[in-house]
Protein backbone atom coordinates (compact mmCIF):
# COMPACT_ATOMS: atom_id res chain seq x y z
CA UNK A 1 0.00 0.00 0.00
CA UNK A 2 2.90 2.29 0.84
CA UNK A 3 4.33 1.83 -2.88
CA UNK A 4 0.64 2.99 -4.44
CA UNK A 5 0.84 6.19 -2.24
CA UNK A 6 4.21 7.17 -3.30
CA UNK A 7 3.13 6.76 -6.59
CA UNK A 8 0.47 8.98 -6.29
CA UNK A 9 2.27 11.67 -4.46
CA UNK A 10 4.71 11.50 -6.62
CA UNK A 11 1.92 12.13 -9.73
CA UNK A 12 0.66 14.39 -8.17
CA UNK A 13 3.85 16.11 -7.76
CA UNK A 14 5.00 15.64 -11.01
CA UNK A 15 1.75 17.48 -12.15
CA UNK A 16 2.35 20.26 -10.28
CA UNK A 17 5.25 21.03 -11.73
CA UNK A 18 4.68 20.17 -15.30
CA UNK A 19 1.40 22.72 -15.21
CA UNK A 20 3.89 25.48 -13.23
CA UNK A 21 6.64 24.81 -16.25
CA UNK A 22 3.39 24.75 -18.75
CA UNK A 23 2.20 28.07 -17.45
CA UNK A 24 5.84 29.63 -17.31
CA UNK A 25 5.92 28.93 -21.03
CA UNK A 26 2.71 30.16 -22.04
CA UNK A 27 3.84 33.45 -20.22
CA UNK A 28 7.30 34.02 -21.49
CA UNK A 29 5.90 33.01 -25.33
CA UNK A 30 2.81 35.81 -24.60
CA UNK A 31 5.92 38.07 -23.33
CA UNK A 32 7.70 37.78 -27.14
CA UNK A 33 4.43 37.96 -28.81
CA UNK A 34 3.56 41.25 -26.92
CA UNK A 35 7.03 42.42 -27.48
CA UNK A 36 7.20 41.83 -31.22
CA UNK A 37 3.52 43.22 -31.62
CA UNK A 38 4.40 46.34 -29.49
CA UNK A 39 7.22 47.87 -31.34
CA UNK A 40 8.26 48.68 -34.98
CA UNK A 41 11.89 47.03 -34.56
CA UNK A 42 12.73 44.26 -31.88
CA UNK A 43 16.22 42.40 -31.18
CA UNK A 44 16.17 39.92 -28.81
CA UNK A 45 20.03 39.51 -28.03
CA UNK A 46 22.59 39.26 -25.55
CA UNK A 47 25.14 42.19 -24.94
CA UNK A 48 28.53 40.21 -25.31
CA UNK A 49 27.35 38.17 -28.46
CA UNK A 50 29.04 39.69 -31.45
CA UNK A 51 26.96 38.49 -33.94
CA UNK A 52 24.00 40.50 -31.81
CA UNK A 53 26.50 43.49 -32.11
CA UNK A 54 26.46 43.82 -35.76
CA UNK A 55 22.97 43.08 -35.90
CA UNK A 56 22.16 45.84 -33.25
CA UNK A 57 24.80 47.85 -35.65
CA UNK A 58 22.89 47.90 -38.96
CA UNK A 59 19.81 50.14 -37.33
CA UNK A 60 22.78 52.53 -36.14
CA UNK A 61 23.67 52.84 -39.53
CA UNK A 62 19.75 53.03 -40.44
CA UNK A 63 19.15 55.91 -37.72
CA UNK A 64 16.38 53.50 -35.87
CA UNK A 65 16.11 52.52 -32.62
CA UNK A 66 15.40 49.27 -32.19
CA UNK A 67 13.76 47.44 -28.71
CA UNK A 68 16.51 45.52 -27.59
CA UNK A 69 16.29 42.81 -25.03
CA UNK A 70 19.01 41.89 -23.50
CA UNK A 71 18.12 38.18 -22.34
CA UNK A 72 21.97 37.47 -20.75
CA UNK A 73 20.82 40.59 -18.12
CA UNK A 74 17.27 39.18 -17.49
CA UNK A 75 16.80 36.11 -14.97
CA UNK A 76 14.15 34.71 -17.45
CA UNK A 77 16.33 35.06 -20.58
CA UNK A 78 16.91 31.35 -20.87
CA UNK A 79 12.85 31.29 -20.48
CA UNK A 80 12.72 33.77 -23.37
CA UNK A 81 14.51 31.82 -25.82
CA UNK A 82 12.73 28.77 -25.18
CA UNK A 83 10.18 30.74 -25.99
CA UNK A 84 11.94 31.67 -29.39
CA UNK A 85 12.46 28.66 -29.75
CA UNK A 86 8.70 27.36 -29.41
CA UNK A 87 7.80 29.99 -32.05
CA UNK A 88 9.89 30.81 -34.54
CA UNK A 89 12.14 27.80 -34.37
CA UNK A 90 15.70 29.17 -33.74
CA UNK A 91 16.83 29.51 -29.89
CA UNK A 92 20.09 31.35 -31.14
CA UNK A 93 20.37 35.28 -30.70
CA UNK A 94 20.23 37.49 -31.89
CA UNK A 95 16.66 37.20 -33.32
CA UNK A 96 14.93 40.57 -35.26
CA UNK A 97 11.64 41.55 -35.91
CA UNK A 98 10.71 44.38 -38.28
CA UNK A 99 6.74 45.02 -37.82
CA UNK A 100 6.26 41.68 -36.03
CA UNK A 101 7.83 40.12 -39.11
CA UNK A 102 10.46 37.79 -38.47
CA UNK A 103 13.70 38.70 -40.04
CA UNK A 104 16.13 36.00 -38.52
CA UNK A 105 19.81 36.42 -36.99
CA UNK A 106 22.55 38.81 -37.73
CA UNK A 107 23.71 37.56 -41.62
CA UNK A 108 19.48 37.01 -42.38
CA UNK A 109 19.80 40.95 -40.98
CA UNK A 110 23.04 42.06 -42.83
CA UNK A 111 21.68 40.64 -46.09
CA UNK A 112 18.13 42.08 -45.70
CA UNK A 113 19.95 45.36 -44.83
CA UNK A 114 22.74 45.15 -48.22
CA UNK A 115 19.66 43.71 -50.29
CA UNK A 116 17.26 46.96 -49.54
CA UNK A 117 14.80 44.81 -47.90
CA UNK A 118 15.36 46.03 -44.65
CA UNK A 119 14.68 49.60 -46.02
CA UNK A 120 11.54 48.96 -47.96
CA UNK A 121 10.26 47.20 -44.38
CA UNK A 122 11.63 50.49 -42.88
CA UNK A 123 9.87 52.68 -45.35
CA UNK A 124 13.26 54.40 -45.66
CA UNK A 125 14.05 56.17 -48.60
CA UNK A 126 17.47 55.20 -50.87
CA UNK A 127 18.86 58.48 -50.15
CA UNK A 128 18.75 57.98 -46.38
CA UNK A 129 20.68 54.50 -46.10
CA UNK A 130 24.37 55.03 -45.84
CA UNK A 131 26.69 52.21 -46.47
CA UNK A 132 27.57 49.72 -43.34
Amino acid sequence: MARGLNGVIFSVIFLVFYLAAAAASREHRAFVRKTISSHDIVVFSKSYCPYCKRAKSVFKELNKEAYVIELDQRDDGSDIQDALREIIGRRTVPQVFIHGKHVGGSDDTVAAYESGELAKLLEIQADEVDDL
